[in-house]
């Protein structure tokens, strides 16, 4: 590890991943970082030639380079923020804009619209750049395709950030996608135009749609289909829910994701279908060249998403080292890699795919081989498949504290699906490139179709029937960002010590187990000391929370069958530490909150407070009540009306507040209410 550490990729890498994390959460001006970066480079060159001169290591010339490195990290952000950019959208905005737009990407459709990230062309006749997110209100009409161009009169609505705590952050999301806003129209309401003349997403996408074609032609279908177009195509969205919560449930997820795993295949396929090129003279330079070349084009065909684009460059490196009878080191290639990647494309850093394959592919080379070694089969069935496991067990390892970070669950049964599909995958790919090459030709044998359809359709229950094994599937875990961390160090001390046993790194071990119990005990005392109020924002109905420590009593108006599935109760409860709920469907009248009077009127629209003057009203379930009067005779300082309320009553309450100058909050613009 200490070797590593001072490859000076691997040290410029790490100088520029806090580059970038600075200049996204920091706002730097262009003028003041261009003027650094031509003083760091001045100081720099001038630091190498001294060096150079007295024919000895500058101190000085290191400790610059990072500095650069890390401003360029900062920089590489600033110049690819497409706010920064003069013809941006967002400079050109005003009401009914008129907007040409060109369509990039299709994506999964949400439950009332077909969704789109567009090109914004022009405003009002004014040529721009930038992306948006367009929903074209559901129909028959068929959906839009890559390169389609039209013309429509809307407004720009940024996106709603969550309303609730711990909810998904869609607007934080599309933001370092670099997408601020969404447009929102009907197949009516816009006008086609000419098609894009030419793009390589287009083409790609055409490509793709010839090849569905030709395979629902020959009968192919519904979720075999769909994890066709993953496997091969890099296109997930007509996999249905279900089955992709059943890969999610199986520890099979990275399967309909062309990573790495995917491309290190199509790379050993390549170079043995390629080898007889090595015979001619400079074979190997053409072979090389023939290789990478259809690498790059499978990243096309497969729509350049982060994940294809990050494997086909790792591998194109490795497809080098291979021609060049070097061997690769492993380390130098992905650090490279993701350095030159970063560079170009800075918000990959944020993409949680991005993490979680390079956290991966870095724990199967480090630990795996130490895994391996602990027993060495004598035949080849038992080591082919204990290899396998120790791969499964080291990426697992690997990712783990992030995967509990993100999707709060743990399949258990992991290495059951891995250890079935992985030796199957290389198989299943070359099967499905012979299929689509038959197909497009037209002269796919039906047998063929049907026996790869099987093995399809195989797969799919396989990963079915462990994701239904639900006593192993650990879900709700809470587990927050200084956990993830604490456990990265406490996990890379516990290899080190596992490398080699001495006492330092003995101490080095026991230590990190301290820290993780310092930070899980200083966690447990924040949820205990922990008291809020909460008013949540949901439609149509009414939750209402009080939490003491790690006790959540919820007052709600939900109905007794989706209760115990209702996300925004289970969100918070496992973003907060998993506090134990009390339910209970009768909410009161007059509730107290630290030195805070609440005053609750329900439907009914009936309160009486007697002497009592609450501070804060709720408004629920749209109660017919005189609200002038009520401000009057109460005074509040605040009035709140939730989620479950008629909007035309929330407009009115509004404007009555308005003229009355009390604050007014609606859950429904401004998210849950918490007071703390």
């Amino acid at each position: 590890m200490r070797k590593i550490l001072r490859f000076i990729p691997i040290q410029l890498t790490f100088f520029l991943v806090l580059g970038i994390l600075f200049g996204f959460y920091f706002d730097v001006k262009i003028d003041y970082l261009v003027i650094i970066l031509i003083g760091l480079l001045t100081v720099l060159g001038f630091s190498y030639w001294q060096s150079n001169k007295s024919f000895s290591p500058n101190l000085s010339f290191n400790i610059l380079t990072y500095v650069l490195s890390f401003f360029l990290g900062i920089s590489t952000v600033v110049l690819h923020n497409d706010l920064n950019n003069q013809q941006h959208y967002s400079h050109f905005i005003s009401d009914n804009n008129e907007i040409v737009l060109v369509v990039d990407k299709v994506m999964k459709s949400g439950n009332y619209h077909d969704k789109y990230e567009v090109y914004v062309l022009k405003i009002d006749a004014i040529s721009t750049k930038g992306k948006v997110l367009l929903n074209i209100q559901k129909d028959s009409l068929s959906r839009l395709q890559v390169d389609d161009k039209l013309y429509l009169k809307s407004d720009f609505k940024e996106v709603n950030s969550p309303k609730n705590p711990f909810t998904f952050d869609y607007k934080e999301y599309l933001k370092k996608k670099q997408i601020y806003h969404q447009l929102f129209t009907s197949n009516s309401d816009f006008f086609p135009l000419p098609k894009r003349t030419f793009s390589f997403k287009g083409l790609a996408a055409k490509f793709r749609s010839e090849i569905n074609k030709a395979l629902i032609k020959n009968g192919f279908k519904d979720d075999e289909l769909g994890v066709i177009n993953a496997l091969l195509l890099g296109q997930r969205q007509d996999i249905s829910p279900e089955l992709l919560q059943s890969y999610a449930g199986a520890g099979a997820i990275h399967i309909l994701a062309v990573s790495g795993l995917h491309v290190g295949i199509i790379l050993l396929i390549l170079n043995f279908l390629f080898s007889p090129l090595e015979r001619l003279k400079n074979g190997k330079f053409i072979k090389l060249i023939v290789v990478v070349s259809l690498l790059w084009v499978f990243a096309f065909i497969a729509g350049m998403s982060a994940s294809v684009v990050r494997a086909v460059t790792m591998f194109t490196a490795v497809a080098i080292g291979m021609q060049v009878n070097r061997p690769t080191n492993v380390y130098n290639t992905l650090v490279i890699s993701m350095f030159f990647l970063l560079l170009f494309k800075p918000s990959f850093l944020f993409d949680v795919g991005f993490q979680l394959s390079y956290l991966a592919v870095f724990f199967i080379v480090w630990l795996q081989p130490l895994l391996y070694n602990l027993w060495i089969p004598k035949w080849k069935v038992p080591d082919f498949f204990w290899k396998l496991l120790t791969v499964s067990i080291a990426a697992q390892f690997g990712v783990i504290p992030l995967s509990l970070y993100y999707f709060h669950q743990f399949p258990s049964l992991f290495f059951i699906s891995n250890l079935v599909i992985i030796p199957a995958l290389g198989t299943i790919l070359v099967g499905g490139i012979l299929i689509i090459a038959l197909s497009l030709l037209d002269v796919l044998p039906v047998f063929l179709a049907k026996a790869y359809e099987f093995v399809i359709h195989l797969m799919n229950w396989i990963v079915d029937w462990v994701a239904q094994q639900e006593d192993f599937l650990f879900q709700d875990i809470s587990f927050s960002l200084l956990m993830v961390i604490a456990s990265y160090i406490l996990i890379i001390f516990t290899i080190r010590f596992f490398e080699k046993r001495n006492a330092p790194r003995l101490i080095g071990f026991l230590t990190m187990i301290l820290l993780l119990q310092v930070v899980f005990m200083y966690e447990k005392r924040e949820r205990l000391s922990a008291n809020e109020f909460i008013v949540f924002q949901k439609s149509r109905n009414s939750i209402i929370a009080e939490r003491n420590g790690k006790k959540l009593k919820v007052y709600h108006t939900l109905d007794s069958l989706n209760l115990p599935k209702d996300k925004v109760i289970n969100q918070y409860k496992v973003g907060v530490g998993n506090s134990t709920i009390y339910m209970t469907d009768s909410v009161p009248n007059i509730y107290q909150f630290k030195n805070k009077n609440i005053l609750i009127i329900d439907s009914l629209g009936i309160y009486q407070v007697n002497s009592l003057k609450p501070e804060i009203v709720i408004l629920q379930q749209s109660p017919k009540i005189n609200l002038t009067r009520l401000i009057d005779s109460i005074k509040p300082q605040l009035i709140i009306a939730d989620g479950s309320n008629y909007k035309s009553y929330v407009k009115k309450w509004q404007e009555t507040c308005e003229q009355k100058n009390t604050p007014f909050y609606h859950t429904g613009q401004k998210g849950a209410y918490i007071l703390k």
